[in-house]
């Protein structure tokens, strides 16, 4: 038989595929919950769901991938931090209708596997998951070296929650006179990188340099996404759902075309500029050309996550996440209106 006919010949190399699976078991099983049943290796992941601790559950889902921030990645050869990017773009969608994530598989596809990249990029997924208090219960990694480039990989997950369905957070309980309640983000989050990458790549930005920020530029972008599911769910059992109403986790389509999606007919969010300052590094990419109207729309603008309160709870609220780490203020008002959610004043 000739050695060209072999799995590995044509881009398969399953030694080096079950190499990175020992070297990511440790960090992947440190994830588990006590409900949990089996291991690392089986076919599927098993949770035990306690139907006795619910009354009502309903089960959420949430599938995403983390984009174009890999390019960066693969340009930096830093691979440790995209996981956190993609446990976040899931977890926290599952938690703004205030369900609490229980599990994650994760999918990577890949052009070659290399063990110790791949381990690096699961041991980002654990630290995600630990950081949302999720099990990540299983995942594939496909090697698909006749359609990507041997450094090319690609990253997607889905989660799962549960939430009482008397408990489920959104538009249906936000009214008039509810404070929006702003969470900082802690950069870029994992959105607008085609965007970010097409002025870094036109104005010849070095990623290696700091132009004007605190750290270098390659440094900012890679920063991971904060992952606020854990705070969040704090908060719900702080304020019971009648005191938090409603999260939007500010994704694509910025802060005003996210908070819109738990605004209900007939009112609007209103947001005011001046409750915080826009972070450098948009700065930077405005005065290479962006203009603010599109920097609103592509990113967030330091502003990861919002919830939507009853009124004599706002301070509690801010108080509650500022202790728990996640800087947090009081950044506008659900006014009745028929003009859309939108942002007005001027960025401190």
């Amino acid at each position: 038989m000739s050695s060209d006919f072999t799995y590995a010949a044509a881009g398969v190399d399953i030694d080096a595929g079950e190499r990175a699976v020992t070297l990511m078991r440790a960090a992947v099983e440190k994830t588990n919950r006590p409900e949990v049943v089996g291991g690392l290796g089986g076919f599927a992941g098993l949770f035990a769901l306690d139907t006795q601790k619910y009354r009502r559950p309903l089960l959420a889902s949430s599938t995403d991938g983390v984009g174009t921030k890999i390019a960066l990645a693969r340009q930096l050869d830093r691979h440790d931090t995209v996981g956190i990017d993609l446990v976040a773009m899931v977890v926290d969608d599952l938690v703004a209708c205030g369900a609490e994530p229980l599990f994650l598989q994760d999918y990577v596809a890949c052009g070659r596997v290399v063990p110790e990249k791949i381990a690096a990029i699961v041991t980002g997924i654990a630290t995600g998951c630990t950081q949302a208090g999720a099990a990540l219960v299983g995942g594939e990694t496909a090697e698909h070296g006749d359609l990507m480039d041997d450094d090319e990989y690609d990253l997607a997950a889905t989660a799962v929650g549960v939430v009482e369905a008397d408990a489920v957070l959104g538009p249906e309980r936000v009214r008039e006179g509810d404070v929006v309640v702003a969470m900082a983000s802690s950069g870029f989050h994992s959105n607008g990188y085609s965007l970010v990458r097409k002025v870094v790549a036109a104005a010849g930005l070095d990623l290696a340099a700091t132009h004007g920020l605190d750290r270098p530029l390659g440094d900012v972008l890679l920063e991971p996404t904060r992952i606020y599911a854990r705070d969040c769910l704090a908060l719900v059992e702080e304020l019971g759902v009648e005191g938090v109403h409603a999260y939007a986790h500010i994704t694509g389509g910025g802060l005003a075309g996210n908070t819109a999606r738990v605004v209900p007919e007939g009112l609007a969010a209103v947001l005011d500029r001046g409750t915080w300052a826009l972070p450098p590094a948009v700065r930077l990419l405005e005065e290479h050309g962006v203009p603010r109207e599109e920097s609103e729309r592509a990113f967030n603008c330091g502003v990861g996550m919002v919830a939507a309160v009853a009124a004599d709870v706002a301070d509690r609220a801010v108080a509650t996440l500022t202790a728990r780490g996640v800087p947090a203020w009081v950044a506008g008002t659900v006014q009745r209106s028929t003009e859309p959610t939108h942002l007005v004043g001027t960025y401190r």
